[in-house]
């Protein structure tokens, strides 16, 4: 064990323990969640610490010995090999500064072993004076989270152009397949099955790239800001170059904020992303729903198409096979709506210059990205790509339907076409037998007004 002092006194300290005694006592006094912070901020953060030493270093407030030894720190914690050491939880108070206290720890007695020296040996690596250095909780946490957030941006963005491209091969696959298209789950006009697929397509080719250019609003980064936005503490020349140093670590086009105590005090940005996020689950909850429709039944449902079968469905029933696939979509997409309504109420509670409330943004904003992440990957692999059609089934319930009358109604007009329907529902007769029977068209003029490709795309059918 070794001994530590902070403003409240001493604290023992484990000598496995890379982490010091601010992150202790955040341990013991925010058993809240039970979850850590997000790997990916965990490397966001580590990131700019290496960035500030890098600047340090160069306009000469620490020394290359030290810096060195911090920058290689930096870098272990980036591999995930410190990520244990990492036990402060998500949902913290003080704006994020327990993370800070976390990381500044961490980095500093990783660099003391570099150098030799026995963690807790702080007169070589201080966590403040020189891990900190230039720097605030204040502007280094929410550069992170932007960091970290374009980063899983990136991933979400990819995976919805993957579903998109699975939905449009479904498109092609079936847009032969004539069908009953519905307006308030009642039988309306005929379609393609490949239309629907098409549509689902068009809403998430959306989605995708509001998420592509949501990442420039993350862009922009407080960094060199300090406590509040004036950048006390920091000098000039750093405030300019380490934003060039992170901008050359993360590869990212990172800009400093033109009045840096704006992001400081707003996290207006993580709302406006957290909002396309939650369009995004809107329509993936909407395409999850849809499908778990046309597969029902299947033998007393639509069952127009077949999901493919993931796992038994009842513990009860033989033989009984549930769209799980959808459902876990579904859900995933309501957690998702409901950690926008966090991240709203978290972002219009700060105060004055600082919200305190920016660590359960992160957070909810993380684990929206995690759960489209995860859950497109499933909804591709287990779902999407194996969805087959029964032509059969679609070509029963568009003749076993009135959806022929509308196509009707442009050549023998409303009142006419009216009057066959009530005679199909009447009679239990189909639409081609009534105008067979009752001689309304002969047979050349009843297949070029019910064609399925005149009735599935704009114009009078038959004209």
């Amino acid at each position: 064990m070794r001994i530590e002092h902070d403003l409240l006194g001493e604290r023992e300290i484990g000598d496995h323990c890379y982490y010091g005694i601010h992150t202790q006592r955040a341990i013991e006094n925010f058993r809240l969640s039970g979850r850590p912070i997000h790997p990916e901020l965990i490397k966001a953060l580590a990131v700019v610490k290496k960035a500030a030493a890098a600047a340090n270093e160069t306009i000469g407030l620490i020394d290359q010995r030290r810096a060195s030894s911090i920058k290689q720190a930096c870098e272990d914690v980036m591999t995930g090999r410190l990520n244990d050491q990492y036990a402060v939880d998500a949902f913290q108070g003080g704006a994020g500064t327990s993370a800070n206290m976390n990381m500044n720890e961490v980095i500093a007695n990783r660099a003391i072993e570099i150098l030799g020296g026995e963690k807790g040996d702080y007169a070589l690596i201080h966590p403040l004076d020189h891990v900190n250095l230039s720097q605030s909780t204040n502007d280094v946490f929410p550069t992170a989270v932007r960091i970290a957030a374009i980063r899983m941006l990136v991933s979400v963005s990819e995976r919805f152009a993957e579903l998109q491209s699975a939905l449009q091969e479904k498109e092609d696959e079936f847009s032969d397949i004539l069908k009953v298209g519905r307006t308030q789950l009642q039988d309306a006009v005929p379609i393609m099955l490949g239309q629907e697929f098409g549509a689902w397509a068009q809403a998430i080719s959306r989605d995708r790239w509001r998420l592509y250019k949501a990442e420039e609003r993350l862009r922009v980064v407080n960094l060199g800001g300090t406590a509040v936005g004036t950048g006390l503490n920091a000098e000039k020349k750093y405030v300019f170059l380490v934003i060039e140093k992170l901008r050359e670590l993360t590869g990212l086009g990172l800009a400093r904020a033109e009045t840096m105590m704006d992001p400081t005090q707003n996290n207006d940005v993580f709302v406006e992303v957290s909002g396309l996020l939650k369009t995004a689950a809107v329509n993936l909850s909407k395409l999850a729903s849809d499908l778990r429709l046309l597969s029902s039944g299947p033998a007393a449902g639509l069952g127009e198409i077949r999901l493919p079968p993931v796992q038994a469905g009842s513990s009860i029933m033989p033989g009984k096979v549930n769209p799980v696939i959808p459902e876990a979509i579904n859900q995933a997409a309501f957690q998702i709506m409901g950690n926008d309504m966090t991240i709203t109420l978290a972002a219009q509670s700060g105060q004055l210059e600082l919200n305190a409330f920016l660590p359960v943004i992160a957070h909810n904003l993380f684990e929206m990205l995690d759960l489209l992440n995860r859950g497109l990957k499933i909804f591709i692999e287990k779902c999407i790509r194996g969805i087959t059609a029964d032509r059969e089934r679609c070509n029963q319930l568009v003749e076993e339907s009135l959806v022929l009358v509308t196509a009707l109604a442009g050549t023998l007009g409303y009142e006419k076409a009216t009057e066959i329907a009530k005679k199909c529902l009447a009679s239990k007769k189909k639409v081609r037998e009534i105008l067979k029977d009752d001689e309304i068209l002969d047979q050349d003029t009843t297949s070029r007004v019910l064609n399925p490709i005149n009735m599935t795309k704009p114009g009078i059918p038959g004209k």
